[in-house]
């Protein structure tokens, strides 16, 4: 058999080889480069494995027994147009990310600890791919497990003692989530004698309406909002991105809750099929209500905000929003328009903390902790980091929907969906909440280009080039799938289409 044959199997087993080793080594700049070899390993069998879908019938995915045990009895990998644009996603970040660590992480954590960030680093990335690419639920819990705890280490390694409150809310928070998750599943098993899902898939059509499957339901839906940061279940992410160390943020805002919406979005419509969710129960109409509220509410919050990254956090919950919107219409165009924000709203959220890590450590005296990225610290520092603060207006503009960006992309497939569902309303519903991203990245803009800096925050350099060209590449990314669509749309459309026709 050949290697490509195991890419699978070796999109999880790179990254997680990596992280014991880091251990064992304990020596921060060979942790570095092993869960950085790691990573970008992982992005190539990424790219290798979208590759391979490519090649094959809409619809149609690789299928991969692990040990050779044949699926539903052994645990499966699986791998669609959709789990492969995922895939790209996750190991893209991570290595574009890592690739710009370094510098951060000899100022935001202490050097004892530098081998261990990384080890934690590697865990998180393995089980975001595992739970993307594993197609047994039992796996997807085990999945999720590895990636939270190591996400509730990473966070907590900020120099910042309210980091470690923020993790400890973070931790009890997704604890709550993941028993829900894991109850949900157990109910599913319970119903269906099986934990493959599509096997399961299979056999609940004939249950589908039976208490303990809307149990499972109810249980998966509330425990994978809490993960994905769904208004009025987003408490813990605030703080969580706010004060963890620049890098943490950046990887968890641009991979940790997309993997989340990915995980509701197959077991909507490739487990429980859309007739329960969206013809029998209310849950498209929860779903849009919560979305308007998110998007409405959290973006307006994050106008009042005086830390950079604390108003980006708020964005992150209200962008959220625009991709469960999508969900709730029950279309390719809206289902599409979720799956193609949720890859674009990883690229510019990536970008945006990266480069705000970079502020961080062009304004932090020598010899200091960074500081908190006030805005009475970033008035006038256009002037002293150009590099740096245009690319924030960039990818800021992603978020805003501008035209020429891959936000517009997103934004504009909504407003297809909302008009194709006979709802023209959500049209003004979505400019409306545009408007709001608008005003807090004008915040940033007044800031740092039209006012002087106050006295004694006259000092700042640019970004170390080696985290400037990691975060400039995702900037161009932000324009770059606003103008070629084929990667994104294109996966989004093929992905959406068969999910919503399989689903029905």
């Amino acid at each position: 058999m050949s290697l490509a044959t195991h890419l699978p199997a070796l999109q999880v087993v790179l990254p997680l080889l990596s992280a014991p080793l880091a251990v064992l080594l304990r020596h921060g700049g060979v942790a570095f480069v092993l869960v950085t070899a790691g990573a970008w390993a992982a992005f190539a069998t990424a790219i290798g494995l979208w590759l391979q879908v490519g090649q094959l019938e809409q619809g149609a995915f690789i299928s991969y027994p692990i040990g050779s045990w044949a699926p539903p009895w052994g645990i499966e990998y699986r791998v669609d147009r959709l789990t492969s644009l995922v895939l790209l996603l996750v190991s893209g970040m991570a290595a574009l990310v890592l690739t710009a660590s370094r510098a951060s992480v000899e100022r935001e954590i202490p050097r004892e600890s530098h081998y261990l960030f990384y080890a934690m680093f590697g865990l998180c990335l393995a089980g975001l791919l595992g739970i993307t690419i594993t197609a047994d639920a039992f796996n997807v819990f085990v999945f999720l497990e590895i990636s939270s705890l190591s996400s509730y280490v990473l966070i907590a390694l900020g120099r910042d003692r309210r980091a470690l409150a923020a993790a400890y809310r973070y931790l009890i928070m997704g604890t709550i989530g993941a028993t829900f998750i894991v109850i949900g599943i157990g109910f599913l098993y319970l119903m269906t004698g099986t934990l493959n899902l599509a096997d399961m898939a299979a056999r609940i059509g004939a249950i589908e309406s039976s208490r303990p499957v809307l149990a499972a339901l109810a249980f998966l839906t509330v425990g994978i909002s809490l993960k994905l940061a769904l208004f009025p279940l987003h408490q813990w992410l605030p703080n969580a991105y706010t004060y963890a160390p620049s890098v943490v943020t950046a990887f968890l805002a641009a991979t940790a809750t997309k993997v989340s919406v990915y995980v509701l979005i197959r077991f909507y419509f490739s487990v429980f099929g859309e007739s329960l969710v969206f013809d029998k129960l209310p849950l498209p109409q929860i779903m849009l209500w919560l979305s308007l509220f998110a998007m409405f509410a959290a973006s307006f919050t994050a106008i009042f905000q005086d830390n950079l990254k604390r108003l980006f956090a708020y964005s992150s919950v209200g962008q959220m929003g625009y991709i469960t919107l999508g969900l709730s219409f029950d279309s390719v165009n809206g289902l599409a328009a979720s799956i193609v924000h949720l890859f674009n709203h990883g690229i510019a959220k990536g970008a945006l903390f990266l480069l705000i890590g970079g502020l961080v450590l062009g304004i932090a005296k020598p010899g200091s902790a960074p500081p908190t990225p006030s805005f009475d610290r970033l008035a006038g520092l256009a002037k002293r980091m150009p590099l740096t603060c245009l690319g924030i207006v960039i990818a800021g503009l992603s978020l805003i929907g501008v035209p020429g960006t891959a936000g517009f992309i997103s934004k504009w497939y909504l407003i297809l969906a909302a008009l194709e569902s006979g709802q023209p309303w959500l049209v003004g519903a979505v400019l409306l909440s545009s408007l709001l991203a608008i005003a807090y990245l004008w915040r940033f803009v007044e800031v740092a280009y039209l006012r002087s800096p106050a006295p004694g925050h006259e000092a700042g350099t640019e970004a170390p080039h080696s985290l400037l060209i990691p975060a400039w590449l995702l900037v161009a990314g932000t324009i770059w799938f606003g103008l070629d669509t084929s990667l994104s749309l294109g996966s989004a459309l093929e992905a959406a289409g068969s999910l919503v026709r399989s689903g029905r």
